[in-house]
C-alpha cells in the first residue's frame, strides 16, 4: 500500500482526534490528488446506497487524495465518494464546528448513531450541497452527531461533531445511503431548491446528467 498518513489519532474514549495538523494533512492529500468534476442531483450514483469499502489499499488511498482535491476545488467542507461518481462508502471532510475549530478527516463505511432523546437538540440552519449547486434551504438536524466507521487503513473509528460539523457528518453519511438533503425537505421546499439550482451557475466543474 502506498504511504498513507494515519490522519486520526484516537482519544481515550475512542473518538478520533481530527483537529491537529489540519492544514498539513489536508494539503498532503490534496497535492497527491487530482480534482474531479462533481455529480449533481439526477445522476443515478447519488440516488442509491453505495457499496461498502472492503479493500483498504492503494486505490482507496488515491481516491481519498482525489476527494480532498475535489472538495477544495469546489470550496466544500465535506465530500462523499458518489459526489465524484464513485460507488463506495467513504467521505472526507474539512469542516469547522460552531466554535471555529477545524476538523479534517476521512470515514469509510460510516454509520450514524441514534442519539438519546436528551441529546436531540435541533438546529434549523440553512443547508447546501455541492451536488445541488447554488441552492440552499433550512433543514432541522440534531446539533450533535456521532459517526462510527473505519479509517483509510481499515481501523475502527468514531467521529463526533457539534453544530455545523455535526450537520456535515449527517449530510455526508446521508449521501452514501443515497439520500440528498433536499430529500428531507417538504415537497414545496425541495421544488424551490431545485429551482434555485436551475437558475444558478455552479462555480466548479460538474458532470452533466444524460
Amino acid at each position: 500500500m502506498a504511504q498513507q498518513e494515519t490522519d486520526q489519532q484516537v482519544e481515550n474514549d475512542g473518538f478520533v482526534v481530527d483537529t491537529e495538523d489540519c492544514e498539513a494533512r489536508e494539503l498532503a492529500h490534496r497535492e497527491r490528488g487530482t480534482a474531479r468534476p462533481i455529480t449533481v442531483v439526477g445522476n443515478p450514483v447519488l440516488h442509491k446506497e453505495c457499496k461498502d469499502v472492503t479493500s483498504f489499499d492503494d486505490d482507496l488511498a488515491r481516491l481519498i487524495d482525489d476527494m480532498f482535491a475535489s472538495q477544495k476545488a469546489a470550496e466544500g467542507v465535506g465530500l462523499a465518494a458518489n459526489q465524484i461518481g464513485v460507488d463506495q462508502k467513504v467521505f472526507v471532510y474539512d469542516c469547522p464546528d460552531d466554535e471555529g475549530v477545524r476538523h479534517v478527516g476521512v470515514v469509510c463505511n460510516p454509520v450514524l448513531e441514534e442519539l438519546p432523546a436528551e441529546l436531540r437538540v435541533l438546529d434549523e440552519s440553512n443547508e447546501g450541497c455541492l451536488s445541488v449547486p447554488t441552492a440552499y434551504a433550512e433543514l432541522a438536524r440534531p446539533d450533535y452527531a456521532v459517526v462510527t466507521g473505519q479509517d483509510a487503513e481499515g481501523n475502527p473509528i468514531k467521529v463526533r461533531g457539534t453544530g455545523y460539523f455535526a450537520r456535515c457528518l449527517q449530510h455526508e453519511t446521508d449521501h452514501l445511503y443515497g439520500r440528498l438533503y433536499i430529500d428531507r425537505l417538504s415537497k414545496r421546499d425541495r421544488k424551490d431548491a431545485l429551482k434555485q439550482m436551475e437558475e444558478g451557475t455552479a462555480r466548479y466543474e460538474t458532470v452533466p446528467n444524460a
